[in-house]
């Protein structure tokens, strides 16, 4: 008898068979990883949050993008903690703060070999947890905000950030950036925005990560995107592209799928995808108990994100992967 479906069978068959024909593809230069250095320290802390994560010193910081780099991952984005918080978040502009010096460090070592993301924002520098200034009432000045993100962004572009990528979600934050690169000299860097970046649950253990606590027990829903709405992403991200932001992103990611796929087909331009702390720890937790396998699903995970039309991830399965693609 003639099944027609038989010819997809046919074709998964063996491993051979089903790579011949894969639709999509996952490779460490796709990946990027998601890196935490802190001021103040002699020696690497385990994040307990997030099972094989650390904040990393600035030297342990440096052997670990080295032997990312041998792995073949070739991209990171870096934040910074600083030893003592303010107010205002000073420590994020500062050309001798912690992140200016891990990317300096970084630059040296490897040059134009890596691609060296900077995260841009100021939660993790604040005392009080916000992204951005905050008004006599606790609420966070946009406009106020924008004129420390220019600033943020001038120092991480001295120091040798080859991109810049804004994740507090205030309007005008792209254009307020590049019209500060641009007037500064720093035309070749890009910019990488958080332009639909959700209220979600699932920041926990990256909070823990930073050592963030938004005052008053607050929350970001003001300003980051409701997790009911995927219209209003694309609005997010036409603003950012006419502002001038050389690629977006989609944050969470597994959530949102739905979302990076519209986004796909609605813009031609760069795509990320930020497989965010919660849905890393929640596979390592469910691994550690035995439930699951966690390469497996590590990688079926992160190729869900590719499939639906990332070209870049953002992901702390970066190691794990890379050194899982290296053996086949």
């Amino acid at each position: 008898m003639n099944f027609p479906r038989r010819r997809l069978r046919r074709l998964r068959r063996t491993a051979a068979l089903r790579n011949l024909v894969a639709e999509s593809r996952l490779h460490p230069s796709d990946l990027i990883a998601p890196l935490f250095v802190r001021e103040g320290m002699d020696e690497p802390r385990p994040i307990s949050s997030m099972p094989g994560q650390f904040q990393h010193t600035r030297q342990s910081l440096r052997q670990e993008v080295a032997e990312l780099h041998q792995l073949g991952i070739a991209n990171v984005i870096l934040f910074g903690i600083p030893e003592h918080k303010d107010v205002s978040g000073s420590q994020a502009w500062n050309p001798k703060g912690i992140l200016q010096t891990a990317l300096a460090d970084l630059k040296t070592d490897l040059g134009d070999e890596i691609v060296l993301i900077a995260d841009l924002c100021m939660d993790e520098y604040t005392d009080h947890g916000h992204c951005g200034v905050l008004d006599t009432h606790g609420n966070v000045d946009n406009d106020e905000t924008l004129k420390n993100y220019a600033r943020i962004a001038e120092a991480q572009a001295a120091a040798g950030a080859d991109v810049v990528a804004p994740s507090g979600m205030m309007d005008g934050q792209v254009d307020a950036i590049r019209s500060t690169l641009d007037t500064s000299g720093f035309y070749q860097t890009a910019i990488l925005a958080y332009s639909a970046k959700y209220a979600t649950s699932l920041y926990g253990p990256f909070r823990d990560a930073v050592e963030v606590a938004i005052a008053g027990g607050g929350n970001r829903r003001a300003y980051q995107q409701d997790t009911s709405n995927a219209r209003e992403a694309m609005e997010e991200i036409r603003f950012d592209l006419d502002e001038g932001a050389d690629m977006v992103m989609v944050k969470p990611a597994l959530p949102y799928l739905d979302v990076i796929s519209k986004a796909r087909r609605t813009f031609d331009a760069p795509l990320a995808a930020y497989h965010v702390s919660g849905e890393y720890s929640m596979v390592c937790a469910a691994a550690e108990r035995g439930w699951l396998d966690l390469d497996s699903v590590a990688y079926e995970h992160i190729s869900a994100v590719r499939r639906a039309g990332a070209d870049m991830i953002i992901t702390y399965f970066a190691r794990r992967l890379a050194t899982i693609m290296s053996s086949q």
